[in-house]
């Protein structure tokens, strides 16, 4: 069942709630926005409603956390971006929040409060659930039609994404609906051979899409990085050594050993992981073969020999999907695998980059313009390669069937 587009939507002259994510990094001390992209990727969608009234819902982190704020900046950052006045509005769907839309002419743009704010918001509901909650019945009947845009919280089954599309006529906006059918088509229809590249330190989501993707023949190989690699290696029976052992322990992915033990038995001619791997040891980086690594040396990098091979095996490849980094990048000494797996993976046919830290670097490699699709949400997008429907899709599937 196809999402609903908002060129099937016809907004003009209505009033568009309109669901975006620019929760981004904040100076904690001045509350500046540190890095706008986010903004920048929703610019289309917003462009693509010049004759309607636009209500903007959206969101900054979440309770508890430091940067959990207000969201006067990023008024101002989006009406500075797009080049048009963004009113803010201290209230999400008070008494204040109402008598301004209801103000609002055609080509306003009003953006709310923090939704996050409200703390129905940060539950996890079904859909039919979360379409009764008392923010959803609020915001609903503040406006005509419902356009979802924030693809970094598809994933989320939270009111405002489930909720709001089963009680309005909804679509997707133009990143949202950029972001399904580009990521479908890693499925089916894209170029092959087909290399998944796995990395960074989300281990249990990473080898939920390895199963999936290898026992559903959707990737040819998949090539294991980062924290992923050394799961995968104790998994062979290698030592990896103490300190990258304790931290797999600490953040909890001891039960996952068992699991790429599994993966490694059925698909082991399908699956690559490094030969060689770097090390710190007195400041310095040094290589080892995986039979060898020391036992009081953390693994932070590719050697350059697994490098090689990696590198190579992508140049084979018609497509890649490129999840989680390599190693430490953030050390210059330790950043070789990351930079130079991307650079590979840049000059392939079709290339998706699941967002997160990897987007972060391909932009200041300068490689953004040379990647197929670059997803700007790490979570939304790694849940969708394992197969499982997002909720925010599923909701609006649901809502073109209920509205048509």
């Amino acid at each position: 069942m196809p999402i609903g587009t908002i060129r099937e939507l016809g907004c003009e002259g209505k009033t568009v709630l309109l669901r975006l994510d620019l929760n981004s990094p904040i100076d904690p001390t001045s509350r500046s926005i540190l890095d706008d992209k986010r903004f920048r990727e929703h610019l289309p969608t917003l462009r693509a409603l010049p004759e309607s009234k636009v209500v903007i819902v959206t969101h900054q982190s979440r309770p508890g956390k430091k940067d959990f704020t207000t969201l006067e900046a990023h008024a101002e950052k989006l009406e500075q971006l797009l080049g048009r006045p963004v009113q803010y509005v201290d209230s999400i769907f008070g008494r204040h929040a109402h008598e301004a839309v209801q103000a609002m002419k055609t080509g306003d743009i009003l953006m709310l409060e923090n939704v996050r704010f409200n703390t129905e918001e940060n539950l996890t509901l079904k859909p039919e659930e979360a379409k009764k909650t008392h923010l959803v019945r609020k915001l609903s009947g503040m406006a005509d039609l419902f356009v979802n845009d924030a693809f970094g919280t598809a994933h989320r089954s939270q009111p405002t994404v489930v909720g709001l599309p089963l009680i309005m006529r909804s679509a997707a906006g133009l990143l949202m609906e950029r972001e399904v059918s580009t990521l479908s088509k890693a499925f089916s229809g894209a170029p092959r051979p087909v290399c998944m590249v796995l990395g960074g330190t989300k281990v249990d989501d990473s080898l939920a899409v390895a199963q999936h993707v290898l026992a559903n023949g959707i990737a040819d190989q998949v090539i294991a990085i980062g924290v992923v690699a050394n799961v995968f290696l104790i998994a062979a029976g290698y030592h990896i050594g103490k300190p990258s052992t304790q931290l797999i322990a600490q953040l909890k992915y001891e039960p996952e050993i068992e699991k790429a033990r599994e993966i490694l038995t059925h698909y082991r001619d399908r699956l690559l992981m490094p030969e060689t791997v770097a090390v710190r040891q007195d400041t310095r980086r040094v290589e080892y073969p995986i039979e060898r690594i020391p036992e009081d040396a953390p693994v932070l990098d590719l050697g350059m020999d697994a490098l090689a091979t990696m590198v190579g095996a992508l140049k084979q490849c018609g497509t890649v999907v490129f999840n989680g980094p390599a190693g430490v990048f953030e050390d210059a000494d330790f950043a070789t695998g990351t930079y130079e797996m991307l650079r590979a993976a840049s000059q392939v046919e079709f290339s998706v980059v699941g967002g997160g830290h990897t987007a972060v670097v391909i932009e200041k490699l300068g490689l953004d313009k040379d990647f197929t699709h670059i997803s700007t949400g790490g979570g939304a997008c790694i849940e969708f390669l394992t197969g499982r429907k997002l909720p925010a899709v599923e909701a609006l599937e649901q809502s073109k069937k209920i509205f048509g």
